[in-house]
């Protein structure tokens, strides 16, 4: 009977010591590995390095984020890959990297669809790009939201002021048959390169000039060979925050409603970051010869009609998005 009662005693101790040791365990902690193509000095790193603090400290350390810079785990379309199939669990791809696995995605990377940068960040933040960001999950990942990249303006060796300003000026596009068609319906000649070759091609005569951001204009030093940046204002091309879907579907409610509520923060304060980075931008390129050019768009915006009707007719979804986004105008 005394062994008995031991034996019991002995049972009870050892599972209130299992108890206590499960109460002090170590929190079961996931590390979303996020791919980014640009630096660790851009505003959208800081959003994420921020982004990535206040998860880990919100969900008391059951999600960590491990950036990677640089294009370090390859180009975005191989890092939306690497999120689909779940090898990492998150990226920062451009809107036409989404836009390969649904066509819808188009209409938010239109030209003249957003007036201003505000207007874009109001569009970002009203959920009205829920569904069509949700719409993606069936290929593994899901967008969880939306972050600027500026507005893309015209640069040459002279202001810009209409389109017949542009006639003959082979101006470099990313390589899109889209973006090419909306240079060419703006008065120039699009010409797709990769921007690492934009400078020297410039310099010798091959390019009459480009498109880009202040941001990036400044970076690659893009005004020692065009001095004059016109802002035609064109092109406001989302830059997509992806994640895993059965990283994000696996979340519990809490850590869901956790994540989703840092992410809009994230999206608001990128805006913020993007803004105060332009400041600087145009700071440091107007110290060095370049000449910022306001200018009337009417007329661009005119010329590209044709493109913004041959893609908002794509589907219903198209119209209704497109509808959307300009009564947010209003």
């Amino acid at each position: 009977m005394k062994k008995v009662m031991k034996l019991g005693l002995g049972v009870i101790f050892f599972s209130f010591l299992m108890g206590c040791s499960g109460d002090k365990g170590e929190v079961k902690s996931t590390t979303l590995k996020v791919a980014f193509n640009q630096s660790e000095a851009h505003p959208q790193y800081k959003a994420l390095k921020e982004f990535g603090e206040k998860l880990d400290k919100e969900t008391n350390g059951q999600y960590k984020l491990e950036i990677s810079p640089n294009s370090l785990l390859g180009d975005q379309r191989a890092s939306a890959e690497l999120v689909q199939n779940g090898v990492i669990q998150m990226a920062v791809v451009g809107n036409p990297v989404v836009e390969s696995f649904n066509k819808d995605f188009a209409v938010i990377g239109l030209p003249y669809i957003y007036d201003s940068i505000d207007h874009q960040k109001s569009v970002f933040l009203s959920g009205k790009l829920d569904d069509l960001f949700k719409s993606v999950g069936k290929n593994g990942f899901q967008v969880v939201g939306a972050y600027t990249a500026g507005a893309r303006s015209v640069y040459t060796n002279k202001p810009i002021e209409k389109p017949e300003d542009l006639r003959g000026y082979k101006i470099r596009v990313m390589q899109s048959d889209t973006m090419k068609k909306m240079v060419d319906l703006m008065g120039g000649v699009g010409t797709p390169m990769a921007q690492g070759e934009v400078y020297t091609a410039i310099q010798q005569g091959v390019l009459e000039g480009g498109e880009n951001n202040e941001v990036t204009y400044a970076d690659l030093k893009h005004y020692e060979v065009s001095k004059y940046f016109s802002y035609t204002n064109h092109l406001m091309v989302p830059d997509l925050i992806i994640i895993n879907d059965k990283i994000y579907t696996g979340m519990t409610k809490e850590n869901k409603e956790i994540f989703d509520k840092l992410i809009r923060e994230s999206v608001e304060s990128e805006f913020e970051a993007w803004n105060e980075n332009v400041l600087a931008s145009k700071k440091l390129a107007e110290e060095n010869g370049a000449k910022f050019i306001d200018i009337s768009i009417e007329q661009f915006q005119e010329n590209v009609k044709p493109l913004q009707e041959d893609v908002v007719n794509t589907s219903d979804v198209t119209k209704k998005i497109y509808q959307d986004i300009r009564d947010l105008t209003k």
